[in-house]
C-alpha cells in the first residue's frame, strides 16, 4: 500500500510537469504539513497573462479530475490576480506576476519547507 504523503507527491510531481508543459512560470512547492493550515502543500506558480492564468486553471481543474482528486473550491470567474484551486491537501496558488510579488507567498511562509524534485 502506498502511503498518502507517497501518493500526495507522486501527484505533485506529475501536477509539475503539467505546469512545466503549460509553460507555468517559477513553480514552487512548499511542505505546509508542519503548520497550523489544514492543508500539507501549497503549489505557487505565475501566469504570463490573464488568458494564461486561466488555462492554467482549467488545466489543473482537469488534472484533478482526470486524478479523481476532489476539488474543495476554485475560482471560476475571470480578471483575477490570484487563482486559488483547493484540492484539500494540495492547494494550488497561480498568480499573475505583480500580485505574486506582493503576496509573497513563499516569504510568509518561509519555515515551510521548500519541496524540490
Amino acid at each position: 500500500m502506498v502511503s498518502k504523503e507517497k501518493s500526495e507527491i507522486s501527484l505533485i510531481k506529475d501536477l509539475l510537469i503539467l505546469l512545466e508543459k503549460k509553460e507555468a512560470i517559477e513553480p514552487v512547492v512548499l511542505n505546509m504539513s508542519k503548520t497550523r493550515l489544514l492543508t500539507d502543500y501549497f503549489v505557487i506558480c505565475t501566469a504570463n497573462s490573464n488568458i494564461h492564468m486561466k488555462s492554467l486553471r482549467d488545466e489543473v481543474v482537469d488534472f484533478f479530475n482526470e486524478k479523481g482528486k476532489e476539488i474543495i473550491y476554485y475560482d471560476r470567474g475571470e480578471g483575477y490576480d490570484w487563482i486559488l484551486i483547493d484540492a484539500g491537501d494540495i492547494v494550488v496558488h497561480i498568480f499573475t506576476k505583480s500580485a505574486r510579488e506582493f503576496y509573497d507567498l513563499e516569504h510568509l511562509w518561509i519555515d515551510a519547507e521548500r519541496v524540490v524534485f
